[in-house]
């Protein structure tokens, strides 16, 4: 029971909340580095930005019927559009999210956009990779050999 829910519970957009709120917590609780003006507006447009790219990847899953959701087999693999220029656009739109964030509320919560794309990597993009290569063999791999994972 314990196992069923955390697995319903650990989730990408999870990790992603997770990681803005600790930027929050450490921005209200401990400022470092403040913000000026243009951080926040360059913070206003990388959130914005990421938000965009979610939407165009969503919109690319529901062409090809697929899955969006991380560890379920996929339909189809999407090599064209934005997944053309970054096999995880979605976690680069997570990352711009989240660096947006600390933009906005204090500059020393870049630091956790590292470590953000560390965990998403161990706990999501080995698996779906493999998953991937499992389900698509030699169309995955030079997909793979000729996309970037992140940027």
């Amino acid at each position: 029971m314990l196992q069923r829910l955390m697995r319903q519970w650990e989730s990408p957009p999870t990790w992603l909340a997770l990681f803005v709120g600790a930027v929050w917590v450490q921005a209200y609780l401990m400022p470092l580095i403040a913000p000026v003006p243009q951080t926040r507006h360059l913070g206003t447009l990388f959130i914005v930005g990421g938000i965009v790219l979610i939407g165009i990847a969503a919109v690319q899953f529901r062409a090809h019927k697929t899955t969006i959701l991380p560890r379920e087999v996929p339909a189809t693999m999407i090599d064209t559009g934005l997944y053309g220029y970054s096999r995880n656009p979605i976690y680069v739109a997570d990352a711009l999210i989240l660096a947006g964030c600390a933009l906005r509320w204090d500059l020393a919560g870049l630091a956790l956009v590292p470590l953000f794309c560390l965990v998403i990597t161990r706990r999501f993009i080995r698996g779906e990779e493999a998953g991937m290569q499992a389900q698509f063999g030699a169309a995955y791999a030079g997909y793979a050999a000729r996309v970037r994972q992140w940027v």
